[in-house]
C-alpha cells in the first residue's frame, strides 16, 4: 500500500553531517506518522526520530541535540538531518512509516558510515 525508497546515506568523518530523505507514494501521507529507524551490526532495529502526522517529534537520547526530523506533506517526503555524527552511529537506517489504520510499511534502507 505504501512504498518507501530512502537516500542521502554514505560514508562522512567523525563530527560531520548527512541529511536523509524518504519519499513516500501511496496512502495518505499526511495522515500517517513517520519515523526513522536505524539497526547495527548485532542489535535490532532501534528508533532514532519519528514525526506524527500532527507534527509531534520525537527523538531518541542518544541523538538529541544532533538530528532533527522534518516532514513536507506536499512532496510526501521525511527527511532527517544529522550533525555531530559519531562512529556509534553507523548502521541501516530505514524509514518507517505508520498508517492512520496503524499499519507499518519500511524502505530498504540506506547504509551511514561514520569513520576517519
Amino acid at each position: 500500500q505504501v512504498e518507501l525508497v530512502e537516500s542521502g546515506g554514505g560514508l562522512v568523518q567523525p563530527g560531520g553531517s548527512l541529511l536523509l530523505s524518504c519519499v513516500a507514494s501511496g496512502g495518505i501521507f499526511q495522515l500517517n506518522d513517520m519515523a526513522w529507524y536505524r539497526q547495527v551490526p548485532g542489535k535490532g532495529r532501534e528508533l532514532v526520530a519519528m514525526i506524527l502526522a500532527d507534527r509531534t517529534t520525537k527523538y531518541a537520547d542518544f541523538v538529541k541535540g544532533r538530528f532533527a526530523i522534518s516532514r513536507n506533506n506536499a512532496e510526501f517526503t521525511v527527511r532527517l538531518q544529522m550533525n555531530g555524527l559519531e562512529s556509534e552511529d553507523s548502521g541501516v537506517y530505514y524509514c518507517n512509516t505508520r498508517t492512520y489504520r496503524r499499519v507499518d510499511f519500511w524502505g530498504r534502507g540506506t547504509q551511514v558510515t561514520v569513520s576517519s
